[in-house]
């Protein structure tokens, strides 16, 4: 029995636990940079050039030099010393070129356009915000609006001051004297002795 005890030990040491957590992956340290074959590249940068390039090959200047880079091309191919002409007659090479340059533009326009279209739905989204945003204030501008019409209702007219304005004409000119003078309203209490006083 000594002896198997003894084996067991020597098998599983006591810091044994400790070397398979160092082993393992530690969730409270970052994971070392693992070695990368493909070569990195900002995306966005890549993106931004490949527009300035989509932007130049949609422009009539590319058209412009692609045409004066062929015509020299077959020129020189054509009037050129033989020894001097790389690319003979059927123009194989030329093909070449530009079939290569058709590939690389195709995808980079094509990014361009997914960028494009990227920003176009952000700024479709902001518009939306902005249009809710605008019916939002409409709708509180026409509330207030009618409330401000509902109060209307009971505010003082033109009309009305203008025909209470005539009503107080009317009664200080039946409140006149013959002579002239104007009576006012204490003086009429004081000679009808049926009114009280405090009425003023």
């Amino acid at each position: 029995m000594a002896p198997e005890r003894e084996s067991t030990r020597e098998r599983t040491p006591a810091g044994a636990t400790a070397a398979t957590r160092s082993r393992a992956l530690r969730l409270d340290q970052p994971r070392p940079p693992r070695r990368r074959f493909l070569p990195e590249w900002d995306p966005e940068a890549f993106g931004r050039l490949s527009e300035r390039i989509a932007r130049f090959l949609g422009t009539g200047r590319f058209i412009v030099w692609m045409t004066v880079v062929i015509i020299l091309w077959v020129v020189w191919n054509i009037a050129a010393p033989a020894h001097l002409r790389f690319d003979n007659y059927p123009f194989i090479f030329l093909t070449l070129m530009l079939s290569l340059q058709a590939s690389y533009a195709a995808p980079l326009i094509l990014l361009a356009q997914n960028r494009q279209d990227d920003r176009d739905r952000v700024n479709l989204e902001q518009d939306r915000k902005q249009n809710e945003r605008s019916i939002a204030d409409t709708e509180y501008l026409t509330r207030e609006i009618a409330a401000l019409r509902m109060g209307l209702g009971e505010v003082a007219t033109r009309d009305w001051i203008r025909s209470e304005v005539q009503d107080l004409i009317k009664e200080l000119e039946d409140g006149r004297r013959h002579d002239g003078h104007v009576v006012f309203p204490a003086e009429r209490s004081e000679r009808s002795p049926g009114r009280d006083t405090d009425d003023r």
